[in-house]
């Protein structure tokens, strides 16, 4: 070990067991899945950590709120062939989200598609009375069926991540383990905090999920450890490595769990699971 590796922490190497069955489903918390910088793992830790708790017998429901849709294809959605979508409820005058609803192949997840449509959103919303809670308005109906509901938001920090921050109870942030990403988050945190000031006063900060890890770099273990020593115990222990099975996994429009279930992305994401479980995020 070279003088400088000395220096950096331990990485946690904490387990947590796995959680016993439900007998009842609901009322769901909604987490949202945040970070204004694009490519740093949001839709593949909500397609991925969904899977793993339907896995573990929680009623999950995705929500695409990404006008790409990568979520609603990265989970068999034909996005493009949607005749009405999460943007139509969100300007509807009586929203129905139930009828939206679509099931996926894994039992117990469920998801609300988004496409191309949704982009127009903001500019609709605009002039809207209470625009910031539109999306409250169309999940409030169906908060008694899950047990989690996990809203994947776009990357930027514009009225639809603003609208899911105030659904929301908890915020997610998935960070690469790299220093640029590190220097939008500060900006994120501040906008939770507004949020809690003005909008939504039960928001909180769920954790920091440290994705893209390559162990074998040492860069990878100093934005870790500097990660660390900034969040504290706001980081999750689980964090994700860096694996050509994820986009393989996308092609296949399946969650890694199904795709290649023995492989250590999809342990990964089973060991997050239990961890959302153990610390209370997920019933």
């Amino acid at each position: 070990m070279s003088e400088q590796d000395a220096l950096l922490p331990e990485v946690p190497n904490e387990d947590y067991a796995e959680p016993a069955a439900l007998s009842t489903h609901g009322p769901a918390r909604i987490v949202a899945m945040s970070n204004q910088k694009g490519g740093v793992g949001k839709t593949t830790t909500t397609i991925n950590l969904a899977a793993a708790l339907a896995e573990y017998g929680r009623r999950v429901l995705v929500v695409d709120f990404d006008p790409q849709g990568a979520a609603s294809a990265g989970l068999g959605v034909n996005a493009r062939g949607l005749e009405r979508s999460i943007y139509n409820e969100l300007i509807a005058d009586r929203p129905n989200v139930r009828e939206i609803i679509l099931p996926t192949e894994v039992p117990g997840l469920d998801i609300v598609p988004a496409n191309i449509d949704l982009s127009a959103a903001e500019i609709v919303l605009i002039n809207e009375v209470a625009r910031e809670q539109a999306l409250s308005r169309v999940l409030r109906p169906v908060i008694d069926d899950y047990d989690l509901i996990i809203i994947d938001c776009q990357p930027s920090l514009g009225l639809l991540t603003v609208n899911a921050l105030t659904a929301a109870h908890g915020v997610m942030i998935p960070l690469e383990a790299e220093y640029f990403a590190m220097r939008g988050v500060a900006l994120l945190t501040e906008q939770i905090q507004r949020i809690q000031d003005r909008l939504n006063p039960r928001l909180t900060l769920d954790g920091v999920l440290l994705t893209m890890i390559d162990m074998r770099t040492l860069h990878s273990r100093e934005v870790m450890a500097s990660v660390r020593d900034g969040f504290g115990d706001k980081v999750f222990t689980t964090f994700i490595s860096r694996t050509v099975k994820f986009p393989d996994a996308t092609i296949a429009a399946q969650p890694i769990t199904r795709y290649a279930p023995s492989h250590p992305g999809a342990k990964a994401y089973r060991r997050l699971a239990r961890e959302v479980i153990a610390k209370g995020q997920c019933a």
